[in-house]
């Protein structure tokens, strides 16, 4: 049976993984395919090894994209381990970084967007909405998501600047990766060539704080969530999100999630043993040694009125 464009735009099984040059990637994919993958970057886990390209010129006028519920998040604050706690296999759907999405970020095309979001949007479950964990340089398409979806539920999880610094800094892969992203944003961020890691990590923090209070002071359905309440009350913090989220997620299913296997164990990678306890000694071992970076970090700022705008909105 021959599949159709009312077909694709249905069904989360077609699933837009990424644009190249002028086509859309499709790969297959089904709710356990869905849940298994961690990532929908390149690391996905698709359901079957196939691809299916098409002109994105084919794609015009998508549907209006059904309310999604969101993730938005600064990176390195436990925002795939709040996904994946939220990932029922018998709930809605959870999109974890979708790459489409982010290459819309970094290429900014009104069309590419509308139809991204209204693949974004497809459901296996009517009652429930897909869940979509974003990544960093969606934060800077928040104004345009915020007004195509002023209905939308979100959360927005942050780290203060310390714990940020902390986080970013804390090894040469993620400085590697604080190199990459902010080079990407330099549209949004200035052109930070040869400025130091502290420096980057600090004008990163301020640029997404102040996308963070823009969009709670618009979008009366997104609440803010500071990470570190998430990893000390976790099940409190799942039940909360739960319902913020619209997600019709048993509040004992939640608890169950908080004490269990998913949050001994380091979220990017199950088989590694990690829980809040280490994440607290490494931090202090952490304070320590970069006690001058995180000085020039504090530093270079700002007045903080952006993140106390962000903790003002927190998550009930």
């Amino acid at each position: 049976m021959a599949l159709t464009l009312a077909d694709l735009y249905a069904s989360p099984d077609h699933y837009l993984q990424r644009f190249e040059r002028d086509a859309a990637v499709f790969v297959p994919m089904d709710r356990a395919a869905y849940h298994r993958s961690i990532f929908l970057d390149a690391r996905i886990s698709p359901a079957a090894p196939q691809e299916m390209r098409l002109p994105v010129a084919m794609l015009r006028d998508p549907p209006a994209p059904r309310a999604t519920a969101w993730i938005f998040h600064v990176a390195h604050c436990g925002s795939t381990l709040l996904a994946r706690a939220l990932d029922s296999p018998g709930g809605g759907l959870v999109l974890r970084e979708p790459q489409a999405l982010r290459q819309t970020a970094l290429a900014p095309d009104p069309a590419r967007l509308a139809l991204v979001t209204a693949m974004l949007g497809r459901r296996y479950r009517d009652d429930a909405p897909t869940l979509v964990k974003a990544n960093v340089p969606v934060n800077f398409l928040l104004p345009a998501l915020a007004a195509a979806q002023p209905d939308a539920r979100a959360i927005l999880l942050y780290l203060p600047l310390r714990d940020y610094a902390l986080a970013i800094l804390r090894s040469d892969t993620h400085r590697a990766w604080l190199r990459r992203v902010t080079t990407d944003l330099a549209p949004h961020l200035g052109d930070l060539a040869g400025r130091p890691d502290a420096v980057r990590a600090a004008r990163l923090w301020s640029a997404q704080m102040a996308r963070f209070a823009a969009a709670l002071a618009a979008w009366p359905t997104a609440r803010s969530l500071d990470a570190e309440r998430f990893f000390a009350a976790p099940g409190e913090v799942l039940v909360a999100a739960g319902r913020q989220l619209a997600l019709r997620l048993e509040d004992k299913w939640l608890e169950d999630v908080a004490a269990g296997e998913l949050f001994a164990t380091y979220s990017k990678n199950p088989a590694q043993a990690f829980d809040n306890a280490a994440r607290v000694a490494r931090r202090a071992a952490l304070e320590r040694e970069l006690a001058e970076e995180l000085a020039l970090a504090e530093a270079s700022a700002g007045d903080g009125a952006d993140a106390r705008a962000v903790e003002a909105a927190a998550l009930g």
